[in-house]
């Protein structure tokens, strides 16, 4: 078994209080971690930090890009369990999409359409959800995700398990892992 992380972020930028307003919900863009430090994490959005209409397939990184000029981001990070062979499927997928990303855009149209509960998608087009959906129902990931996707949508996916809250800039696999033995260790001592 291996694991994908699911990042759920707010930005807090102009675009992302938008999509927060309509959705009413608290996260606004979701990305795909193959690892836990996010050093393989990808989605799509903004190509440049500074623009927010300029999109397509994006690396993203804490340090880099979108996530180092909005230093107040907030983030929940899942981890969700597959099999060996769902993780090399993501992985595939993504690095096809990765290596074939002048073929793919950023779905901006239908990024606005899930705000009044309607689908529009046009071939090799995508906005965060639509990405992270695609890569999880292609790597045949069991899931419960509506068509019509929002970023916290996946929140509810099975075998997903909260291993962080808070900025995203805070993050630090050390501290989460050792949250995570204490954890379990609370958890035996309660069943003993």
């Amino acid at each position: 078994m291996k694991q994908l992380f699911i990042v759920l972020t707010h930005t807090g930028t102009i675009l992302s209080k938008i999509i927060k307003i309509y959705t009413k919900d608290e996260f606004s863009h979701v990305s795909i971690s193959l690892d836990r430090e996010l050093n393989e994490m990808y989605s799509f959005g903004r190509l440049n930090p500074y623009n927010p209409f300029l999109g397509g397939f994006v690396h993203e990184g804490i340090k880099i890009g979108t996530f180092k000029r909005f230093k107040k981001t907030t983030a929940n990070i899942y981890s969700l369990l597959v099999t060996d062979k769902q993780y090399e499927d993501a992985k595939n997928i993504i690095k096809y999409i990765q290596e074939n990303k002048n073929l793919h855009s950023f779905n901006v149209i239908g990024l606005f359409a899930v705000g009044f509960n309607k689908r529009l998608q046009t071939n090799n087009s995508f906005y965060c959800a639509e990405f992270v959906q695609y890569v999880i129902n292609n790597s045949k990931i069991a899931n419960n995700l509506p068509e019509i996707i929002k970023p916290e949508d996946f929140k509810n996916l099975e075998n997903l398990r909260l291993i962080y809250h808070g900025k995203l800039r805070d993050y630090n696999v050390e501290k989460v892992s050792i949250q995570e033995k204490l954890l379990e260790l609370m958890k035996k001592e309660a069943t003993i």
